[in-house]
């Protein structure tokens, strides 16, 4: 029996409003003066906080034991988050938003891959042959890049990428394990790894410390909860699919704030990425239909 369609109706609206949250990374960390261990410090003790207030709310005051239990599929999930989030700050402070959010296109991809290798979930020859224009557009946007920087910048964001796509199929296959938990220990395990190299703590002052407070609430805890809570009830492939609307998102909120024109290589490189999410979205759809008229 297939999924019920309210069930993957919630999971579609809990991505794409993680994916909303997401996008807005680039806007917070361009107001912020300071090194990326030091916005990662804050971020995550920011972040970590309001979702323990959510499982609080969610399953009452016992639930903040799992912090300290979190269970095997649980600290996994927290571990690759922390790895995913303490990659993304210093990449976009390294390189281009445009590079950064066309790799991340890539994460469907990627999530596919292992979740057919781990969960035996099967790509099929659509996404296969998305996924060959995709990493063309990853080769045209990496191709373009010009100093040492962007190259680091760029490695960045293929770690994050490999995290997060993993962390994807962990949070599907432990689906009995509080997600919300494992979001809330990612952001604390990402401020623990980040102290010892933050060299700003105390130069953030009030205004910093707001933007750091807002950074951490609206783009990390509810980005992360809404996606941990929809991943749970989509396939890996899907998830990462959907929360690839962050991509033209990202690019856009740094144009329109800090009028940031991105790269013609990289927005070559993005178009083949984004013309190859749509087209799956599109051909899946498309099948679903087929599918549904089809039958009794």
């Amino acid at each position: 029996m297939g999924q019920p369609r309210s069930e993957r109706g919630l999971g579609i609206a809990f991505v794409v409003a993680a994916a909303v949250a997401w996008s807005t990374a680039p806007f917070f960390t361009r107001l912020l003066p300071f090194d990326p261990w030091t916005i990662l410090f804050w971020r995550g003790l920011f972040g970590g906080s309001l979702i323990s207030v959510f499982l609080v709310l969610m399953q009452g005051r016992g639930s903040l034991r799992q912090l300290v239990v979190p269970g095997r599929g649980g600290l996994l999930v927290a571990a690759l988050s922390a790895v995913g989030m303490v990659s993304f700050i210093p990449a976009l402070q390294m390189t281009k938003v445009m590079n950064v959010a066309v790799l991340i296109a890539t994460q469907p991809f990627v999530a596919a891959a292992l979740a057919w290798l781990w969960l035996g979930e099967a790509a099929t020859w659509r996404t296969l042959a998305a996924s060959l224009v995709a990493f063309a557009g990853v080769a045209i946007t990496v191709g373009g890049v010009t100093a040492g920087a962007d190259i680091g910048g760029v490695a960045l964001s293929c770690l994050m990428v490999l995290a997060i796509s993993a962390m994807t199929v962990v949070v599907r296959r432990h689906r009995e394990t509080s997600m919300v938990a494992a979001a809330a220990l990612s952001n604390f395990l990402g401020s623990l790894v980040s102290l010892p190299f933050a060299h700003d703590i105390a130069r953030v002052g009030g205004n910093g410390l707001v933007i750091l407070a807002m950074f951490g609430c609206l783009q990390v805890a509810l980005g992360l909860t809404f996606y941990m809570l929809g991943s749970r009830l989509l396939p890996s492939g899907q998830a990462s699919l959907i929360a690839t609307l962050e991509t033209p998102l990202m690019p856009f909120w740094i144009w329109i704030a800090f009028r940031e024109v991105p790269a013609v290589h990289a927005l070559i490189g993005g178009a083949l990425v984004i013309g190859a999410v749509v087209a799956d979205i599109a051909g899946g759809a498309r099948k679903s239909g087929d599918s549904q008229s089809a039958g009794p």
